[in-house]
């Protein structure tokens, strides 16, 4: 992976309180070391508390604050999992309002095990073939999602893997797709 391949985009990691530690810091790295610039977008100001598989984990800064944060000031977004993350975020206006910023703007998104959930309040899912933490498979078939038990899925330019297993192939797609850049087929009709 060249440290080229990314330089010059800039991308949203949408997190919250709860968000599961791995899925933000290991694909983070990956997109730096691809020479993207990442974002913590966050709807709260100065840090947020990751968690570690079964315990609270490490604080990290918030770049932006959602209330200041825009979708096409950014060229693909990030969705890490967890539990207590995406549940939150789902419930959060402006989150939503975010995240389908950049589904209609056709921007590649990935989004790693319960992270997902974000999406299906968007209520734009319907179609797409995707996988995600096997807890949240009936949310996403019940949004109109055909889920897979996969690795990894690229549905045009959506980007979805199941667990922190899945880490390196869900990096190498994300970085392949965010590379690639806008996906007009990904706009709703």
């Amino acid at each position: 992976m060249s440290t080229e391949e990314l330089k010059g985009k800039k991308i949203a990691i949408l997190a919250t309180d709860g968000f599961e530690e791995v899925e933000l810091t290991e694909p983070k790295k990956a997109l730096e070391k691809a020479g993207a610039e990442t974002f913590i977008v966050a709807p709260e100001s100065g840090t947020i508390k990751a968690w570690d598989h079964t315990n609270w984990g490490d604080e990290y800064e918030v770049d932006v604050n959602l209330d200041e944060a825009k979708a096409e000031d950014f060229d693909n977004l990030l969705l890490p999992g967890g539990v207590l993350n995406p549940d939150q975020l789902r419930m959060n206006k402006k989150a939503i309002q975010f995240v389908t910023g950049f589904l209609h703007a056709g921007k590649p998104i990935a989004a790693i095990c319960h992270g997902p959930q974000i999406l299906i309040e968007t209520k734009e899912l319907d179609g797409r073939k995707m996988t995600s933490y096997p807890s949240i498979k009936t949310d996403l078939i019940n949004a109109g999602v055909n889920w897979v038990d996969e690795e990894v899925v690229v549905d045009q330019g959506l980007t979805t893997s199941r667990n922190p297993d899945d880490i390196p192939a869900f990096n190498d797609k994300m970085i392949e797709e965010f590379r690639e850049g806008v996906h007009e087929e990904l706009a709703p009709n």
